[in-house]
């Protein structure tokens, strides 16, 4: 038998120039699908995260665009933004990019934050534990996003650094002990936001130590990505609950 590559789920997702995380854990992720998923990848430029005009600048909508139309000729069935921009940005940033990515190529599209937003809502998460790389200016912003969606950031952590390509840099143990802080404030989850941050690995882990819910931001989005395309994500183990918690929501539209 010849083998149909129209019987397999193709994922789309637009990556930060800068990012060397998303994309190896997300092929790793989705290794129990076989054949039935792959994942493609476009990039665009995001070098710095800032609130610099040069930084909020990289966020505009058209070079965004621009690569999501490359994408979309690799016939994805869904395109998903793998960043986090929306976090201190807002939640109306991504609706909007995700309409206009979804007017221009005719594929539907979501986002990392849109991802966390069903989630902590399924989840009924009230009070967050956040863990970034980034700088006090961005961990502000999205302290009072969350705030205006009705979620307590009871306790942060924050490496100050305005990299991108250097989050990547830090190891997993780095990253769980920032997590480990974190969890003493007994939080419903806690959050590692950044698709270039290596918490992943060490999700599962960290969920056994603290008995709290790790939702990192590439198994994030994956989960949700793969549930968008009618795949259960709850085959993918061993990058922690987002997963499991991703496979409990209600059924996914129709690809």
């Amino acid at each position: 038998m010849s083998f149909d590559p129209v019987d397999g789920r193709r994922i789309g997702m637009l990556t930060p120039s800068s990012n060397t995380v998303l994309e190896p854990y997300t092929s790793a992720m989705l290794l129990p699908f076989g054949e039935r998923a792959s994942v493609h990848f476009g990039r665009f430029r995001v070098v710095e995260i800032s609130m610099s005009e040069a930084s909020q600048s990289q966020f505009t909508l058209e070079p965004i665009l621009e690569a999501a139309e490359r994408l979309a000729e690799a016939n994805p069935h869904l395109i998903a933004w793998n960043g986090t921009s929306a976090s201190w940005l807002g939640l109306d940033q991504d609706r909007a990019l995700c309409a206009a990515i979804t007017e221009r190529t005719g594929i539907p599209a979501t986002s990392t934050i849109l991802a966390y937003d069903a989630l902590f809502r399924s989840m009924s998460v009230t009070r967050l534990g956040l863990v970034t790389p980034y700088i006090e200016d961005i961990e502000i912003r999205m302290i009072a996003n969350y705030a205006a969606q009705g979620i307590a950031v009871v306790s942060a952590a924050r490496l100050d650094d305005t990299g991108n390509y250097s989050f990547a840099t830090y190891p997993p143990e780095q990253v769980g002990s920032i997590v480990e802080q974190v969890a003493k404030a007994k939080p419903d989850a806690i959050a590692i936001v950044c698709t270039n941050f290596r918490g992943a690995p060490i999700a599962a882990q960290l969920e056994t130590a603290t008995g709290i819910p790790v939702l990192d931001s590439v198994a994030v989005t994956a989960a949700h990505c793969l549930r968008e395309v009618g795949l259960d994500p709850a085959h993918v183990t061993g990058w922690g609950s987002a997963f499991r918690h991703a496979s409990g929501l209600a059924p996914p539209h129709a690809p």
